[in-house]
């Protein structure tokens, strides 16, 4: 659940971050396309044509992704289904969203949005070439204008198989929902079709080796294996919202809540605290009234000389939206906060008054049981 992304910039009100194995995709898809597509396409140019074409074609890949992406982000805030977030990953990226659609059309309308993006955006390129042509532009610029075009063809077309998590795959789940009104055997009967297709890719990627195109051959079997688990992984997830549907994060909360008061060191707060409870975060009383809560790892902004003479009142954070929550907050809510902020646990506040502590660990262990018991129903 925490974070292996980072956020770049924001766009029309959404974060759009990357993650961890995105630089890994940018340097393999540049060094393709200088040492590969390009060079076969265009023989003799010079090799640092190359290179710089490579960059700036995977510089328009990515802008294409974050524009296919912002335009199921768009859809989903019309119908009032939150999008914290759009993640560019090895294969693509994700729109965040907090909750499932309303209803099979609201579903649709947002998976659809992505393919026809990028099949506005093929014909765009397509377009600027043709224009590119009568108007004598180079011919390196020409090119990458083609291969945008082509790849975004190539992203309107995969996107649309009915392969669950895939867009495609999603209006199949908004069929097959608005068909029987049960989202749950709809999303199982998708997730199933998904890992199938995930698993031919697969087939299709051992063929390719054999027959000796071992880089096809690897692709095919890394985004087969991707699509089988990202496949399992929503069904899961839906099992996940389902099973903490209405339930209020007081049902796991503790209400035996250790606390520490503000003069004490940093020294005394290890020793007698972390170590002992083994907890991560401590909230901050002063004479019953809460000031806010220290974590374990502030004390590394702090030399160990210095512990004696600091104390917790110099590390606390206060009190504010990012640490705290309700009692009567839906637990998918406390789950998407601890998910935005990186907290594993948060303080529960009623009205001012300090009532428990809720841990992420303890969530997930009431999911995994839940998940086991439920998941081939």
């Amino acid at each position: 659940m925490f974070k292996r992304t980072l956020i770049l910039f924001q766009l029309l009100g959404f974060k759009v971050a990357i993650d961890w194995t995105w630089p890994f995709l940018a340097l393999l898809i540049v060094w393709s396309l200088a040492k590969g597509f390009f060079p076969y396409e265009y023989p003799d140019w010079p090799e640092g044509t190359y290179w710089v074409m490579g960059i700036s074609a995977a510089i328009g890949l990515f802008g294409s992704l974050i524009l296919h992406e912002l335009s199921h982000s768009l859809v989903a805030r019309r119908d009032n289904i939150p999008i914290t977030q759009i993640t560019l990953f090895i294969f693509g990226g994700v729109a965040h969203m907090d909750k499932e659609p309303p209803n099979a059309k609201s579903e649709f309308r947002m998976a659809i949005a992505g393919p026809l993006t990028s099949l506005v955006l093929s014909m765009g390129f397509y377009g600027a070439q043709t224009l590119g042509t009568l108007q004598g532009l180079p011919l390196p610029m020409l090119a990458v204008l083609g291969y945008l075009s082509f790849i975004n063809l190539v992203l309107a077309v995969f996107n649309l198989f009915p392969a669950f998590p895939l867009d495609g795959g999603r209006m199949f789940r908004a069929a097959l929902w608005y068909w029987k009104s049960d989202l749950r055997w709809a999303t199982q009967l998708a997730s199933r079709i998904g890992s199938g297709f995930g698993f031919l890719l697969m087939i299709l990627g051992v063929l390719n080796i054999l027959h000796g195109r071992p880089f096809n051959g690897l692709w095919f079997c890394v985004l087969g294996l991707f699509l089988d688990r990202a496949a399992s992984l929503s069904y899961d997830q839906l099992i996940a919202r389902q099973a903490f549907e209405g339930e209020p994060i007081r049902r796991f909360m503790n209400t035996q809540v250790v606390t520490v008061g503000p003069d004490l060191s940093i020294r005394a707060f290890v020793e007698q605290y972390v170590f002992r409870h083994l907890h991560d975060v401590f909230p901050v009383v002063h004479h019953a009234q809460p000031l806010g809560c220290i974590h374990a790892r502030h004390v590394n902004n702090v030399s160990r000389e210095e512990w004696d003479q600091r104390t917790v009142n110099d590390l606390f954070v206060p009190l504010n939206d990012q640490n705290t929550i309700a009692p009567d907050t839906d637990v998918m809510e406390a789950l998407s906060l601890m998910n935005r902020t990186g907290n594993s646990r948060l303080i529960v506040m009623d009205h001012n008054r300090l009532v428990g502590i809720v841990a992420l660990k303890d969530i997930l262990k009431f999911l995994s049981l839940k998940l086991d018991l439920e998941r081939d129903r």
